[in-house]
């Protein structure tokens, strides 16, 4: 056998020290690791079935579960490796192979400062009720996100807060808050029966792992609707896409009452994407930030076109309480944090990325028509690479 539980645990102190997000191990492969977005291969032999099955009884820790391995297809676990992280464990087969994906887990919370976060979430953890959306592929840091606003909770409120996790991430310390963290299979049975007993267990936040399908949707309404604050995550992209995928997971014919009812309690959604950073190095947040204002509610019940939200969400700006995606990656890429070429292929409108650039962004309110103009010299001193040839296609379309 390739592995034995000594070794295993050397590549676990190994991710851990290189900041590696995800582990891959595959039978008839050798083990892959994500790191800073990409997978690398590490030199190792290639995994049997027995490696498998050996990585499986350590981190199941359920007899029951294996005594059903030979016929298992998938399961979902947490497993801790001491103090150094903790490991959401998802096993499944493939062309009738075993395989395991690894997410690690920091044992320390992150803060919103240590995340490097804009004003506008933590204006967000001021919210006493409706249900807000932390939105994003896998993989891009919805998680880390919403543990640090509910830390921020936790330092500065007096409330109970719930969680319904599968499995249980980040572990919390009870500080002002009282925290309650419930794992599916280990302390309730589905997200569905969870949730119908959170209304009844006195709590003031409710946190759900993820909005699944229109009955965990509607009872997280139903909860926002009665004065609760509730956090969930979608794999949506932006602000449009969650508002759709929500809607569309009920039949025609309710609709129209969820677009209602959703206009009424939505308080914000957060979506993200992780960007590499301009040095290599690392990856940074890009984030759309939406605030439920009048503009925005009337967008989602259907008086107005949805798209028509992002008006609103660009002029929440100028008093940082909301941002669009092209708003931030303008300032990712003046700040020097990430390249041109990488903010361009993010950016949802490339010609507003390119306006913002040359005109700044709307809702800025560092903005002003007034201010005394810099010379072109002036105006190219002080501009990352790539955005004098932005400023000079931009003249030569307005002299066309």
């Amino acid at each position: 056998m390739a592995f034995d539980k000594n070794s295993f645990h050397k590549l676990l102190h190994f991710c851990v020290e290189k900041s590696v997000s995800d582990v891959h191990l595959r039978e008839g492969e050798i083990p892959y690791l994500r790191i800073k977005g990409g997978l690398k291969k590490i030199s190792s032999e290639v995994l049997t079935p027995e490696d498998m099955k050996f990585f499986c009884q350590l981190m199941f820790d359920n007899e029951g579960v294996m005594a059903g391995y030979n016929t298992l297809k998938e399961y979902d676990c947490s497993y801790q490796f001491g103090n150094l992280c903790r490991i959401r464990v998802s096993f499944l087969r493939f062309q009738k192979k075993t395989a395991l994906i690894l997410r690690l887990i920091s044992m320390s919370i992150p803060t919103l400062e240590k995340l490097n976060l804009p004003v506008a979430i933590k204006k967000m953890t001021n919210i006493r009720r409706g249900l807000i959306l932390v939105t994003g592929v896998t993989g891009s840091g919805k998680s880390s996100t919403m543990a640090a606003m509910l830390e921020e909770i936790n330092m500065t409120r007096d409330e109970h807060i719930l969680t319904i996790e599968d499995p249980v991430e980040f572990l919390f310390t009870s500080k002002n808050c009282r925290i309650t963290q419930r794992e599916v299979g280990d302390d309730t049975h589905s997200f569905q029966l969870a949730l119908r007993g959170a209304l009844r267990q006195d709590p003031d936040i409710i946190v759900i792992g993820e909005l699944r399908d229109a009955e965990t949707i509607q009872i997280a309404i139903k909860a926002a609707e009665t004065g609760h604050l509730v956090f969930g995550t979608v794999h949506t992209t932006n602000a449009q896409s969650t508002i759709n995928r929500v809607i569309s997971m009920f039949p025609p014919e309710e609709q129209n009452n969820v677009k209602l009812r959703l206009a009424d309690c939505l308080a914000g959604t957060i979506s993200q994407r992780l960007l590499p950073t301009l040095d290599g190095k690392g990856r940074v947040c890009a984030q759309e930030i939406m605030i439920n204002t009048l503009g925005v509610k009337d967008a989602i019940s259907g008086k107005e076109p949805l798209s028509s939200m992002y008006l609103s969400i660009e002029l929440g700006k100028r008093d940082k309480v909301s941002q669009s995606f092209d708003q931030h990656l303008t300032e990712l890429y003046l700040n020097k944090k990430i390249s041109f070429e990488i903010a361009m292929d993010a950016a949802s409108s490339p010609s507003n990325f390119e306006r913002n650039l040359e005109f700044g962004s709307k809702g800025n309110s560092s903005d002003s028509s007034s201010s005394k103009p810099k010379t072109e010299s002036e105006n190219n001193s002080d501009k990352p690479p790539g955005a004098t040839e932005i400023a000079l296609s931009l003249e030569v379309r307005k002299k066309a």
